[in-house]
Formats: structure tokens, C-alpha cells, sequence
């Protein structure tokens, strides 16, 4: 697969998940209505990083580097404000509870008459804030999606 541009992603929100601490597989996000959340700016980064676990080893005179436990990091998400879109509704509704939700993240990879790639996670909605800026600006809803699973990744697929 060749590199691709970020644009043409598109971001879903599903209803809330129970997690067993058990690795998510893509079954368990069948069942899952999405709704997309439209007027994306900026989707922002995620994904494992391990938090370091150091020893100091006298014997050997050595620091020993271990990992400790997983984090798949913060989601930081901007969109247009539109106080009319579902999607953007469910995050603020979401961001209410206590509850981590399905995430669906589409990427604009499909080879011709395939599909896209996708990734797959729980996350529970951290914040919800509008942004106000200059006058030459769009009012922005910001979103921080704190991601408690791993994220499954679905590759993109060739057509038949």
C-alpha cells in the first residue's frame, strides 16, 4: 500500500462498550451503529506506547530498561461546530458519562472498488470545549478522547 493523504478520513462514534481488559478484536465492533462526526480539522495521533520500567542493576553496573504497562495515548480531535450534527451530539452527550464508547476511524485508502482501512477502539470522552478564535476563524468543538483499549487495525482490501 502506498502512503496516503489524512484527508477524506472520517471519525465514528458508536455506543458505550463494556472492557474486560482483554486485547479487543474487530468482532467486537459488529454489532456497533456508527455515527459519523462530521466537519473534521484535525483527527490528531494515537496509538501503544509503553511506559518505561527502570532498574539499577549494581551487579553489572548497567540501568535495565523494561516495559511496563501500555498506554494507546489521548486523541485530540477539532471539528467545525455544527450544533445540528448527531455525531457531534453523541461526543458531548458522551463526554457526560462515565462510559468508554466504540471509535471508528475510516481512512481514505481504498484501492479502486475495495475498501479502507480502519482502526478500531474503545475511549472514553475526556472534554468537550468550543474554541473561539479570531474573527477570520471557524468556532471549533474540541474533543479529547482518552483511548482505553488497543486499537485494532483493519487493513484495506482489494476489490473483486
Amino acid at each position: 500500500m502506498p502512503i496516503f493523504v489524512t484527508a477524506g478520513a472520517k471519525l465514528y462514534i458508536g455506543a458505550a462498550m463494556s472492557l474486560t481488559g482483554a486485547d479487543l478484536e474487530a468482532s467486537a465492533f459488529t454489532s456497533q451503529t456508527w455515527t459519523e462526526i462530521k466537519h473534521p480539522e484535525s483527527l490528531g495521533s494515537a496509538g501503544d506506547t509503553a511506559q518505561e520500567v527502570s532498574f539499577d542493576d549494581i551487579a553489572i553496573r548497567r540501568t535495565q530498561r523494561l516495559k511496563g504497562q501500555r498506554s494507546a495515548g489521548t486523541m485530540e480531535a477539532v471539528f467545525g461546530l455544527d450544533y445540528a450534527d448527531a455525531g457531534q451530539l453523541a461526543v458531548i452527550a458522551a463526554e457526560k458519562t462515565d462510559d468508554d464508547y466504540a471509535f471508528r476511524l475510516v481512512f481514505n485508502d481504498a484501492p479502486t472498488g475495495g475498501t479502507a482501512s480502519e482502526r478500531l477502539f474503545a475511549a472514553m470522552v475526556g472534554s468537550v470545549n468550543e474554541q473561539l478564535d479570531d474573527a477570520n476563524n471557524v468556532v471549533k468543538l474540541n474533543s479529547t478522547l482518552w483511548i482505553n483499549s488497543n486499537i485494532v487495525r483493519v487493513a484495506a482490501a482489494a476489490g473483486s
